[in-house]
């Protein structure tokens, strides 16, 4: 993970942690919120994590005894080892295989928020989040009004808070910060809309940037 995406992201999960009065914050409550939010993070992961593992053993276990109460099994010699067996594939056991599949998602996301976390500590990508919250907090109606203008037939107040938080970020970078491509920001946007959104997040937010860029970038 590229640092500018890591402050994103994490930039993301700060503006989740605001109100609206965003004038009060400075720079130390915006990084104070972020170590806060990364602590729980970790804590949140680890959790899934250790409830996904508990999953596998107990399936591991569910297994083993089938296996061993397989009618092939029962009928060996006690002192022998058991033989494999087929495991029918009833629902209950593509339920089994839904947790393992379960399981490996979450352990993939651990992974992710372990390297979001451990980038969340360097100076760069701190500095870019106070970069992003400090324009945001400059020219926050003039952002708002630029989603109102394009966001045809939508209440900006009614818009979903992570897409109106996405919208905020992309927006703030592209008009106000200009230090990064206009693609990597939108492509980075839409990455976000579809790890933390609605399936429908990623095209409004793409139309709506795509309308910023022709007019404002």
């Amino acid at each position: 993970m590229q640092a500018r995406r890591a402050s994103r992201e994490l930039a993301l999960i700060l503006f989740s942690q605001l109100d609206k009065n965003i004038d009060k914050y400075k720079n130390e409550d915006f990084t104070s919120i972020v170590l806060k939010s990364v602590r729980t993070l970790i804590s949140s992961s680890a959790d899934e994590v250790s409830h996904s593992i508990s999953g596998l053993k107990e399936l591991k276990d569910e297994i083993i005894e089938y296996e061993n109460n397989h009618e092939d099994n029962l009928s060996r010699p006690i002192d022998c080892e058991n033989i494999p067996v087929k495991i029918p594939l009833t629902s209950d056991f593509e339920a089994k295989i839904d947790t393992l599949l379960n399981a490996s998602e979450k352990a993939l996301s651990a992974l992710d928020i372990a390297e979001l976390c451990a980038l969340s500590s360097k100076e760069d990508v701190q500095q870019y989040i106070i970069i992003i919250c400090n324009a945001f907090k400059e020219h926050k109606d003039e952002i708002d009004k630029i989603i109102s203008e394009f966001a045809f037939g939508w209440d900006i107040d009614r818009l979903f808070k992570i897409d109106k938080d996405i919208l905020r970020i992309a927006i703030t970078e592209l008009v106000f910060v200009k230090d990064a491509p206009h693609k990597v920001v939108i492509d980075e946007a839409l990455e976000l809309a579809k790890k933390y959104s609605t399936d429908d997040s990623p095209s409004f937010i793409n139309g709506i940037l795509a309308r910023v860029v022709d007019k404002y970038v």
